[in-house]
């Protein structure tokens, strides 16, 4: 995991979620935990990470993450047992 990897974790986990998540980068984050990514219909990205399964939607017309869809992405590395130490 390099750097930017870091960062971006470190900012899902953060409270209050900082309004400024590029998607990209956490798309990012999901490849280098060894996550398999596949496109879905429309908008939709299909992510599997330790036989976790999640389908999120890329925003549209921004390029950043609503704090809602951070919390869902939060959730769902949390259940894929990717730990987070406060780095």
């Amino acid at each position: 995991m390099n750097t930017k990897n870091k960062k971006t974790i470190e900012n899902i986990y953060k409270r209050p979620i900082p309004n400024n998540i590029l998607w990209a980068d956490i798309e990012n984050l999901f490849v280098a935990l060894g996550a398999e990514i596949s496109e879905g219909a429309g908008s939709r990205v299909r992510i599997k990470l330790n036989d976790v399964r999640a389908v999120f939607h890329r925003p549209h017309l921004e390029k950043v993450t609503n704090k809602g869809a951070v919390n869902s992405v939060k959730r769902f590395l949390d259940n894929a047992g990717v730990k987070y130490d406060g780095i």
